[in-house]
């Protein structure tokens, strides 16, 4: 079973894979912080879309599709277009390197995420392992 990007299924779906993921488990064992993604309208999905991922030490404790980047608090925003969150979700663009590339804005503590790169190199693992449907 696939499931549909950008959707409230397909976030909690990236969750389980990070929740079970020992690799993820022991890269993030220090992390504490957490997440809203943004995915921007582009000419291949016409609509907005915010999720959240709160990491604390190794684990998921809260992930939704949200109705906006207000909707919850978070130390850390990362933006970029549908087409660049899919060229991630395929594992065609690293998101380092798309920060590094200006194909992804971040705000926050730029300098806490490049001291830990296996936290963030995990959860691409676990981003490829979820069986994703893209709109057409």
């Amino acid at each position: 079973m696939a499931f549909k990007f950008p959707t409230d299924e397909w976030v909690k779906e990236f969750a389980r894979q990070i929740n079970s993921s020992k690799a993820y488990e022991e890269a993030g064992k220090d992390w504490e912080g957490d997440w809203i993604f943004v995915v921007e309208a582009d000419k291949s999905y016409p609509h907005t879309a915010c999720f959240f991922i709160g990491l604390f030490h190794g684990k998921v404790t809260d992930a939704a599709l949200i109705e906006n980047e207000k909707a919850r608090e978070a130390q850390y925003f990362m933006r970029g277009s549908f087409t660049t969150w899919r060229k991630t979700i395929q594992g065609k663009l690293d998101p380092i390197q798309g920060l590094m590339t200006r194909k992804f804005k971040l705000e926050g503590n730029l300098a806490k995420v490049l001291r830990n790169p296996s936290s963030a190199k995990e959860l691409v693992n676990c981003v490829l392992r979820v069986p994703t449907e893209f709109p057409v």
